[in-house]
């Protein structure tokens, strides 16, 4: 009897290191508007890229429903309007397969000309990134949504390792009310993520958060300000300087080598953090 013991409870230890030992499978959220939902041509994607392991749910408000399946990641935008598009977080999805080399996902929510502040006028399909509008019209509340029917179909072994976040030319003429808002929407989304799955760490959840070129029409000086006072006062919110960065024509929009620099200061700064 003392044997037998003695042998469940190696196996009980044994079962323990596995579990332990077992690689978690990472997991990108992404979110924001234009320059994250990607408005590069196709035409400039480097054609050395391919992907092995990135699989990804992407919506869009009423544009693109997602369902909470997953897919091979390739670049688009939910627009009908708008051919096929890319943007820094495909490069940023590359390379971190280059880092990795095992399967992870990405669970995406963008929408161009989104604004987070409801006093803002005009913006698109009158979706906001608030909580402060009818449910349908929420942008906020569709990406809970779609996180929460994705988590079903991940690994049980997943890990949610940082929110890539690049939103706020769209509230340009709410600036004064920015910080406050995107605090307010940092802490809706971490507060759900522990709700429904029971991990108190990800309310600390890692943002990283690009800023936007000088010569965009669309920025911000306060809204830019606004996230470095929020990178000082929270050591788990991070941003990327794109101040240099290069835009297409419109003045708005990263062109492609603007894209990829974001893409590598982002993975840059991803390897400053712990965990990542």
């Amino acid at each position: 009897m003392k044997n037998i013991i003695l042998c469940f409870g190696l196996l009980l230890c044994l079962a323990g290191v596995t579990a332990r030992n077992r690689k978690t499978v990472p997991v990108i959220l992404t979110a924001g508007q234009s320059n994250a939902d990607g408005r590069v041509p196709m035409d400039d994607f480097p054609s050395y890229i391919a992907y092995n392991y990135c699989q990804w749910s992407y919506g869009s408000g009423d544009f693109v429903r997602a369902d909470g399946s997953f897919s091979p990641f390739r670049p688009t935008v939910g627009r009908p309007d708008i051919a096929p598009r890319w943007g820094f977080d495909a490069i940023v999805y590359y390379m971190l397969e280059q880092q990795w080399h095992c399967p992870f996902y990405v669970i995406k929510q963008t929408m161009g000309g989104t604004a987070i502040d409801t006093l803002c006028s005009g913006s698109t399909h009158g979706y906001y990134w608030s909580t402060q509008v009818r449910e349908e019209k929420s942008l906020l509340k569709a990406f809970t949504s779609q996180i929460d029917k994705c988590l079903d179909n991940l690994p049980e072994n997943y890990e949610i390792k940082f929110l890539l976040w690049h939103q706020g030319e769209s509230d340009k003429q709410c600036a004064d009310h920015y910080y406050d808002n995107l605090r307010a929407v940092i802490a809706y989304l971490r507060q759900y993520l522990v709700e429904r799955t029971g991990r108190k760490r990800y309310a600390h959840l890692p943002v990283v958060c690009g800023t936007f070129a000088r010569n965009s029409r669309q920025g911000c000086k306060t809204v830019v300000d606004a996230l470095y006072r929020m990178e000082r006062e929270e050591k788990h919110f991070h941003v990327v300087d794109a101040s240099d960065l290069s835009l297409q024509q419109d003045y708005l929009h990263f062109d492609a080598q603007g894209a990829q620099t974001l893409a590598e200061r982002v993975v840059s700064k991803l390897k400053q953090i712990k965990g990542i």
